[in-house]
């Protein structure tokens, strides 16, 4: 019953049930004690029993004693009187100190409480021995015991309520940290996911489209005079449709790129050069350098986009004779360089990726090799071509591998 107190629990509403009880039952039987034993004045201590159990009564109906301990004190100082009157009257209202323990440790702060305790024990042993007209060390024992088991009894019990407390709101912390962090590591999952799709978009679906549309502008281009040309061009632009359709089924599926299955990454880029040399009419060779090693599929599949990337680039904007894709295992690690003898740029100048004209190809590059621990750079200067080289350890990195 402290200020701002919480809701009672179970226990405490027994406990406050058993001191109604026993404050009830001590004036009731101080009450028939005076019937009993013919007491005078028998009226007036059953009169003022009667008007401590009603004030007694006030208590646990104004909700504000259990909440506003200046509200408290006023109600106990009634009580406190009335108990007082009825102890002038009758010896056996010297029981009903032991409740009065209670509620003024329970109800007050520990200071008060204690001083109001203190001041109903000296008053239960001054009235006692009045009544008997005399004064011993027993007189003391009793009201001072029954003092001392009270404050032991309710600071107890609310050390144990303040632990239970403090254990609740960790409780609640610790819940809600851990749902603050299950949001964010569901976030985290989203974000990665999204950057996976717009990857696997980029480096899939958004190139073959892109080369579909090259091949069907040559084909326009060649129309009416060389409708030969064009079928070709058509056809060749039929073929990157199929195989962007595949990506695209896979992709859904989340398997294996096509161009990786049942075969080798060397493999696998000799047919990604030998498709550019028909479609696009630009000589691409591969080489490969050192003794092959199986790869994990997340570096094949991250070294195979990059290839695909960075030659779609050279196609669409560095306007090549020839590109080189050179695949090198060089014992603890493998190296994919690509090189063409284009137009070139300036690496520093690029304008930000814009989802209008594109651009995202190196970033996504980069971070392709950067979730497998592997670094990526390029050279490349206005009129001088472009080298790009990417390097991969085959030791796993310390943090657990993307997924492509």
């Amino acid at each position: 019953m402290n200020v701002s107190a919480p809701a009672p629990t179970p226990t405490s509403r027994a406990l406050a049930w058993c001191l109604h009880l026993l404050v009830v039952g001590l004036l009731v039987l101080v009450a028939a004690r005076a019937v009993t034993d013919g007491r005078t004045p028998t009226a007036t201590i059953v009169a003022v029993a009667v008007a401590c159990g009603l004030v007694y009564a006030a208590g646990p109906l104004l909700p504000r004693v259990r909440l506003v301990r200046r509200v408290a004190a006023w109600w106990l100082t009634a009580v406190g009187a009335v108990w007082l009157a009825l102890l002038a009257l009758s010896p056996e209202a010297v029981w009903v100190a032991f409740p009065l323990y209670f509620l003024q440790l329970h109800l007050l702060s520990r200071r008060a409480g204690l001083a109001a305790v203190t001041a109903t024990a000296v008053a239960a042993v001054a009235g006692f021995a009045a009544h008997t007209g005399s004064f011993g060390p027993a007189m003391v024992i009793g009201p001072t015991l029954g003092a001392a088991v009270a404050a032991a009894v309710v600071w107890g019990y609310q050390a144990l309520y303040r632990e239970s407390e403090r254990r609740r709101r960790l409780i609640e912390a610790l819940t809600a940290t851990r749902a603050d962090l299950a949001r964010a590591q569901h976030t985290a999952g989203v974000l990665a996911e999204r950057e996976r799709l717009a990857r696997e978009i980029h480096d899939t679906l958004a190139q073959g489209l892109s080369s579909i549309q090259l091949l069907l502008r040559a084909a326009e281009r060649a129309l009416p005079e060389r409708p030969g040309t064009a079928a070709g061009h058509v056809v060749a632009a039929r073929r990157a449709a199929v195989d962007s359709l595949a990506e695209a089924r896979r992709f859904v599926a989340a398997l294996t790129p096509p161009a990786l299955e049942g075969t080798t990454l060397a493999d696998a880029l000799e047919r990604l050069c030998a498709t550019a040399r028909v479609r696009h009419r630009i000589t691409t060779r591969f080489h490969l350098a050192g003794t092959p090693v199986p790869l994990p599929t997340a570096h094949e599949v991250a070294l195979l986009r990059v290839a695909q990337s960075a030659l779609a680039n050279t196609v669409r904007h560095a306007d090549a004779g020839t590109a080189e894709i050179t695949l090198s295992h060089l014992g603890d690690h493998v190296a994919l360089d690509v090189v063409d003898d284009g137009t070139g740029f300036d690496p520093d100048a690029l304008p930000p990726p814009d989802p209008e004209a594109g651009g995202f190809g190196l970033a996504a590059m980069r971070a392709r090799l950067d979730a497998l621990g592997g670094t990526l750079s390029i050279e490349s200067a206005p009129g001088h071509g472009t080298a790009l080289a990417a390097r991969l350890p085959l030791v796993p990195p310390t943090e657990p591998e993307a997924h492509p």
